[in-house]
């Protein structure tokens, strides 16, 4: 009997360990709004950023979409004001810059290829609009994210380079990368 409470007490302990290591993982949501050629309207909900042994997992808790299959990429810059492009046109979000390329690679390869590191998998959203499901950046850190937006695209990726930025389309919504003690 004696074992037993050992045992007992043994894997209680194992339990609370492990949920004490999980509740310490480090953790930055991130605030998403829709954006237009006005600037950023409303919020649609976080992604939530949390680095992992096998890279960066980021999990949506985001509603009020319509059902479907989204781009959705880390974009150079922390910010989701709209700018002017080449031709003169207002775009939404167009402050955060092009896709997150460190290397300079200027190649769209998807999450697991070797081009530019801001391609992540495509953001699904379900029948009620809701986007719950985590994706996993294997090649992104916490660290890389400071100074950073989250974007999601109006159509899906190709993660191609034709047509241009794996076909994503206009920008949608967007999210500013803060993470706090950085």
């Amino acid at each position: 009997m004696r074992h037993l409470i050992l045992s007992g007490v043994a894997v209680s302990l194992l339990f609370v360990g492990a949920t004490t290591h999980a509740q310490e993982q480090e953790q930055h949501d991130v605030e998403m709004h829709w954006v237009s050629k006005d600037g950023m309207e409303t919020s649609i909900g976080t992604v939530t950023l949390e680095e992992r042994k096998d890279g960066l997992l980021l999990t949506p808790d985001l509603s009020g979409m319509i059902p479907g299959v989204y781009g959705f990429h880390v974009h150079q810059n922390a910010s989701c004001e709209p700018s002017k492009n080449d031709a003169g046109d207002m775009v939404a979000a167009g402050q955060a810059g092009g896709h997150y390329d460190p290397e300079n690679t200027g190649s769209h390869e998807g999450p697991y290829g070797e081009g530019h590191r801001g391609d992540l998998p495509v953001l699904t959203v379900n029948e009620e609009g809701e986007a719950m499901h985590p994706v996993l950046a294997p090649r992104l850190s916490l660290d890389d994210m400071q100074g950073r937006s989250l974007v999601i695209h109006a159509q899906g990726d190709t993660y191609s380079n034709e047509p241009k930025d794996g076909g994503g389309g206009p920008r949608k919504a967007c999210g500013v990368v803060e993470l706090s003690g950085s």
